[in-house]
């Protein structure tokens, strides 16, 4: 059995390069620091700076975490550190590769950064132990960089958004430069791979730099990867054709290493420099080449080379635990200290347990650390948004039902005005659909983000800018990281999609919601940031010819399996509720806020006064479209949704004609989350005002905008739950008519109004014959459908008259 150890000593002769010799000894020293805290993560829960021979009881007894990454990480850190010092940089890192936090977590502690949030993480050998107990064991922290992470705002619980988080925190901070690890196997990942394109929106005068640094180590977990297995000419040519001027940083010998890092740094650095001092004196932006850095070294470098016979370092076997069963194999036991001890920590490290004073002023101080750049806490630059009253773009309603607007236009010359009175921290993104969903009133104040080619014709209505301040690409996961990174770094947006590709972001959503939800419930250092706000549009109901490809509400279900404290769907019924909400959005923070509002032309219900009475309370009983008098109700209709809302409507319409004596309630729901009770949801309705709404023993008819099932799940603690009938999408439909659509979902208006015969003891005999006519209303409104290719003008032009 061979096992043996690689050992970063200094080579007999130093290499040449821009580093003195006393700098390459003390930047070694200081990266043998940060490799052996990241291996000692991974293996110690006592004998932090081996101070005595290794026992078992000071191995952990479950070995987990992701040594293969750390090296060349905490490498690049401790380069970057090193251009920090020298010109002052103010900089932030963002890890990609997975499971990567030992490195990020090394260098915060080692800045003093960890210590300082976390105190009795000291810098002496108790704080120490703690520090490296914690690591991925019961109780502590986990293997990537968590919200708990100081200097991260990327997660990395999934790969493919480290660029893209990159991009966003660059744009509009025009001193910052944004280093970026991007693993090797992350940038297989489809996210990872359109995110390469964010240099064309990168503007050298206003925004700040992005210096993407690939992490060839070689390796996924039991895998090679393919961008370290193709032939190096077709890799620079790859990003080449991306728009990159790539640089090599390759080897394993540290020293030689070393110069080489550092003399490519200084290139990239000065680079960077010059393309933002030419554009910025001259006031014309292009598009440039931005530098770029090829980092090849092993797969978990510096640790142990074989293992049981078996090859480790620079291979696969390096991803993870490189030694396992340690304290239970002997054999396995004296390898784990030979390669600990090859750092010799002894030389690192005083007698209290801190790091050599001479080997602390390698790190930058205050908040040009990294781990401490308050971009990286983005709520301590955040600035509330200077908002235009909303009040100052209502509809007027003179009568509920009787008009139309287009509810987004609407609100789009609201965001052009919030856009122009904050154009250095407020973007709206979109992917390739701002003016398909209505919202190209925001070009007023400003046009599309455009650093590549431009051609004549694009002065046609192409709405281009070098300046634009609204981000189009058709790649939903990379708007969505910009948006991410944008916000993380302390500014404002705004994200419109459709409805049925929402779901592209699913896992982003996921990720970004659990990292609110830590910061706000665990972390009270972390500042409030800006909410993210998600406009759906294009919905469901209103797809005429896209057919069932776009049917898809199920976003709203994605949502709701996340903690109730940091998400809100809301379902403004018309243009003035969707100001009301949309406003109070742009205010929040801490959230991420689903709006659900259709593109297309809506009946108006609300003035603005009632609309924000409406809004506030979140459910409301609208009394013009009721029947109960204040007295108990023979039903409930309630409604969720634009068209879910006009059908409710007109099906009321129907029953108050029919039955003159019925007494009928109608309920409309905008914020979704005020059905759960206060005690799920802090904006909850408590369960006397939820039962006075919607009654305790009357049937509730409830049309909602997506699935049934979902209402269902919100409400299945209330009283009257029992008595709740929902309607909502069944996945039925192609190439409809509206009415059509809902007819096949029996949401329409004639078997909602059906369904109230069926529920209404009292109706169930004396409504037979209506209930016959309301059949024979669905067989011809679908048959007119088939054969005109359009709903009836008495469907299309119908009003609310009641």
């Amino acid at each position: 059995m061979t096992t043996t150890v690689s050992t970063p000593a200094a080579a007999p002769s130093l290499p040449t390069g821009p580093l003195t010799p006393d700098e390459l000894e003390k930047m070694n020293a200081y990266w043998r620091a940060c490799n052996y805290l990241s291996a000692g993560m991974i293996y110690l829960r006592d004998n932090p700076l081996l101070r005595s021979p290794l026992k078992p009881e000071h191995i952990k007894q479950r070995l987990l975490g992701h040594w293969g990454s750390d090296p060349g990480q905490s490498f690049l850190w401790v380069h970057l550190n090193r251009l920090i010092k020298k010109l002052d940089l103010n900089m932030i890192y963002i890890s990609g590769p997975g499971h990567g936090a030992p490195a990020t977590l090394s260098n915060c502690y080692l800045e003093g950064v960890y210590s300082e949030i976390y105190p009795d993480k000291s810098q002496d050998e108790a704080g120490l132990c703690k520090f490296l107990r914690q690591f991925s064991f019961p109780g502590g922290i986990g293997s990537h960089c968590t919200p708990e992470t100081p200097g991260s705002i990327h997660e990395g619980g999934e790969l493919g958004y480290s660029l893209s988080h990159g991009y966003g925190a660059a744009f509009d901070n025009p001193d910052l430069i944004v280093a970026v690890a991007v693993g090797d196997g992350e940038a297989e990942t489809g996210p990872l791979a359109t995110s390469w394109h964010s240099n064309k929106f990168l503007n050298p005068i206003r925004d700040g730099a992005v210096l993407p640094v690939l992490h060839l180590n070689g390796y996924k977990i039991a895998n090679p990867t393919i961008l370290a297995r193709i032939p190096p000419e077709e890799l620079d040519a790859l990003f080449r054709g991306y728009g990159y001027t790539p640089h090599v940083v390759e080897g394993s010998e540290p020293f030689e290493m070393h110069q080489k890092m550092a003399a490519t740094l200084e290139l990239c650095v000065g680079e960077i420099r010059r393309i933002q001092g030419d554009a910025r004196s001259s006031g014309k932006a292009s598009r440039p080449r931005w530098p770029m850095i090829i980092l090849r070294t092993p797969k978990g470098w510096t640790g142990p080379k074989e293992v049981d016979g078996h090859k480790v370092e620079d291979f696969w076997r390096a991803h993870q635990v490189p030694i396992s069963e340690v304290p239970e194999n002997p054999a396995h036991m004296k390898l784990l200290e030979q390669w600990l001890r090859s750092y010799k920590v002894e030389e690192l490290f005083d007698s209290r347990g801190k790091l050599l004073p001479e080997l602390q002023a390698m790190a930058p101080d205050g908040i040009r650390r990294m781990s401490g750049n308050p971009h990286a806490n983005g709520g301590l630059l955040r600035k509330p948004l200077h908002l235009p009253d909303f009040r100052d773009y209502a509809v007027k309603v003179k009568k509920p039902g009787a008009m139309d607007a287009y509810p987004t236009e609407v609100l789009a010359e609201f965001l052009a005005e919030v856009m122009r009175r904050n154009m250095t921290n407020f973007r709206v993104f979109g992917p390739d659909e701002t003016a398909s969903n209505r919202l190209q009133g925001i070009y007023k104040a400003s046009k599309k983000t455009w650093l590549a080619a431009y051609k004549p014709e694009d002065a046609d209505g192409g709405e281009l800018a070098l300046d634009g301040r609204v981000m189009e690409m058709l790649s939903e996961h990379t708007l969505e990281g910009w948006l991410e990174g944008y916000l993380l770094t302390g500014r404002h947006g705004f994200f419109s999609s459709y409805e049925a590709f929402i779901h592209v972001i699913d896992s982003m959503f996921n990720q970004h919601a659990k990292w609110l939800e830590s910061s706000k419930k665990e972390l009270s250092w972390r500042v409030p940031i800006s909410s993210l706000n998600l406009l759906i549009t294009s919905l469901v109901w209103r797809q005429d010819h896209n057919g069932f490809t776009h049917q898809d509400p199920g976003f709203l279900d994605v949502v709701t399996n996340k903690s109730p404290s940091v998400v809100r769907i809301y379902l403004p019924p018309d243009a003035n509720c969707l100001l009301s909400v949309a406003d109070h959005c742009l205010r929040s923070v801490d959230y991420v806020n689903v709006i659900v509002a259709d593109k297309q032309l809506h009946l108006q219900y609300l003035d603005m006064d009632g609309a924000i009475d409406h809004c506030t309370k979140g459910i409301g009983i609208w009394d013009w479209a009721s029947t109960d008098d204040g007295t108990e109700p023979d039903v409930v209709m309630a409604c969720a949704g634009d068209i879910a809302t006009q059908e409710c409507l007109a099906a009321a319409e129907i029953l108050r004609e029919k039955f003159p004596d019925l007494k009928l309630r109608f309920v409309n729901v905008v914020d979704l989350y005020r059905l759960q009770p206060e005690t799920e949801h802090p904006h909850g309705l408590s369960d006397r005002d939820f039962d006075s709404i919607f009654t305790t023993d009357k049937p509730v008819i409830f049309n909602f905008h997506a699935y049934a099932s979902l209402i269902h799940k919100l409400t299945y603690r209330r009283s009257n739950h029992a008595n709740m009938h929902v309607r909502g999408y069944k996945e039925k439909g192609n190439i409809n008519t509206p009415l059509e659509l809902a007819i096949l979902n029996q949401v329409d208006r004639f078997d909602l109004a059906i369904d109230v015969i069926d529920r209404v003891p009292r109706l169930q005999v004396v409504g037979a014959h209506v209930k016959d006519w309301l059949k024979n209303q669905i067989v011809e409104h679908v048959n007119y459908a088939h054969e005109n290719g359009i709903d009836p003008p008495a469907i299309r032009n119908w009003k609310w008259n009641a």
